[in-house]
């Protein structure tokens, strides 16, 4: 583009935008494209355009699914490092459970175990006493 980065919003931009985030790649790596907007430009139209903030929202979950593929092709590859290996799943399996918690996060057990007393006093009040004129 003539003129360095684009700095004007338009529905085009960020759905390439979104797409490459979708296919697992980076908003860092994105923007270092000259042909992509700052992230500082990114973050401000997430502001003020509710319309790309959902399709980032999408793109963002998407992502995370990417991961989860990526993570079974670098398991399945003979020829990378085991150590190296392991940071790489780690990582993947780090981001998908930020981007997509309720499908990648940690599942917490929450059990309440214990024995609950309850002391119940009931008593007896007559209508009226005896003599209420008195």
């Amino acid at each position: 583009m003539p003129g360095g980065r684009p700095t004007d919003y338009s529905p085009e931009l960020t759905a390439r935008i979104c797409e490459r985030l979708a296919i697992g790649e980076s908003l860092r790596s994105i923007c270092k494209d000259d042909e992509m907007p700052s992230m500082a430009s990114i973050f401000l139209w997430l502001g003020k355009h509710p319309e790309f903030s959902e399709q980032y929202t999408r793109a963002r979950e998407a992502q995370a699914e990417a991961h989860a593929d990526r993570i079974v092709e670098i398991a399945d590859d003979d020829t990378l490092d085991p150590n190296h290996k392991r940071i790489m799943v780690d990582a993947r399996k780090w981001v998908a459970s930020k981007l997509k918690p309720k499908r990648y996060g940690d599942k917490l057990d929450l059990e309440h175990k214990g024995e609950v007393g309850l002391t119940v006093v009931v008593k007896r009040f007559t209508d009226v006493e005896d003599n209420p004129s008195s």
